[in-house]
């Protein structure tokens, strides 16, 4: 069981950085691009940090395309939390429903596990 938890543990502290290295600095729409850049290389050398083991240990438990589709799911439900706490965006109806079709095609990539 833990061994099942552990990668997802792991994708989620991965996605978090990856959500701040690709997005944090919209709200920073001033800085200079190449600053942007350097800072988020720093951030995402943690993102690599938690992503690698993540899919090494993930695969002795899932094939690739579920660990891919975790991956997805987590990145989603991160991003969605990050974009209104952290850019302080709207979340609308059409994307929960978006996200039910996502949460389908889970569903069916798990069904024969």
């Amino acid at each position: 069981m833990l061994r099942q938890i552990s990668p997802i543990i792991l994708l989620l502290i991965s996605n978090i950085f990856m959500t701040f290295a690709w997005y944090g600095h919209l709200k920073y729409k001033s800085a200079p691009l190449l600053i942007v850049i350097i800072v988020s290389w720093g951030i995402a050398f943690f993102e690599y940090c938690f992503q690698v083991p993540a899919n090494r240990i993930g695969y002795s438990c899932y094939n690739a395309v579920q660990l891919k589709t975790i991956q997805e799911i987590i990145t989603l439900t991160v991003f969605s939390v990050f974009s209104v706490l952290y850019l302080k965006e709207e979340f609308r109806w059409n994307y929960l429903i978006g996200f039910i079709f996502i949460i389908l095609a889970v569903f069916f990539i798990f069904k024969g596990k």
